[in-house]
């Protein structure tokens, strides 16, 4: 069975308010989504396990809206991420490209997915969630040094 074709959506700026127990989203259609967690620190390059479903959100500097972009969904239709606010791109093996200002994602292959970031370029914080339907990770780039000794690569997975 082949995977249904999906285009590359368009982000619009969808409200944002990080919390002591994880970072929350509201869409545009006044739905909010909850990413539980203490994000953990990427200094480098985040690598996905297969299969998972990878978000990479941007937050402007008042960390109050940000955009938000789902990397290679392809169960969401185009017409709901237009009524949210969310946007999405398709890449395909070997394929790289800029998300945003200082946000680069690439398929290496695999069905993985690397995301490199710098914040200082973004211009805001920079968050990637990875999830299944058994869990979710959530990270956040970091300039380098500022990953208060834990890893600066990951490679993600609860139950992978």
């Amino acid at each position: 069975m082949s995977a249904p074709h999906r285009n590359d959506v368009a982000p619009a700026t969808v409200s944002v308010a990080l919390r002591e127990e994880g970072v929350e989203v509201e869409y545009l259609d006044g739905r909010v989504t909850f990413y539980r967690g203490v994000p953990q620190r990427v200094e480098d390059t985040l690598t996905t396990p297969p299969g998972k479903e990878t978000h990479v959100l941007v937050t402007d500097p008042t960390e109050s809206e940000g955009v938000l972009l789902y990397v290679n969904d392809l169960k969401t239709h185009d017409d709901i991420l237009e009524q949210t606010g969310v946007g999405r791109v398709i890449l395909g093996e070997g394929d790289e490209e800029e998300l945003f200002p200082g946000v680069v994602a690439r398929r290496p292959g695999g069905q993985r997915t690397e995301l490199e970031a710098d914040p200082a370029v973004a211009g805001g914080r920079v968050f990637a969630f990875v999830e299944d339907d058994w869990g979710e990770d959530s990270y956040e780039f970091v300039a380098d040094g500022d990953g208060d000794g834990e890893e600066s690569s990951s490679e993600t997975g609860r139950g992978a």
